[in-house]
């Protein structure tokens, strides 16, 4: 089972990793810390000091369309913070 589901890569994540050396990652719910540095360690061979989770809750969406207003929700999800090691980076970018 693939407990990294992919990297969140945006403004806030990227301040995050440009000053503290912090890492966002969105995992599978049920993962805990513990497999998530395991998964972590192995996939991007650094070394992982911490990790702080949130559950990020769905999102309430509308629109008005021609037939009426459609009314959604985004699905929940699992958030990783991963504090490396000093010297310790992830490229995002190199496998594009």
């Amino acid at each position: 089972m693939e407990i990294i589901i992919k990297p969140i890569v945006t403004e806030k994540a990227t301040g995050l990793t440009e000053k503290q050396g912090k890492y966002a990652f969105r995992v599978v719910k049920s993962a805990d810390k513990k497999k998530i540095k395991a998964a972590i360690e192995s996939t991007y061979n650094v070394t992982v000091v911490d990790v702080d989770t949130a559950v990020c809750k769905g999102k309430v969406k509308s629109r008005y369309t021609k037939a009426g207003m459609l009314v959604g929700k985004t699905s929940d999800y699992k958030k990783a913070v991963v504090t490396l090691k000093k010297g310790d980076t992830i490229d995002f970018y190199s496998n594009i």
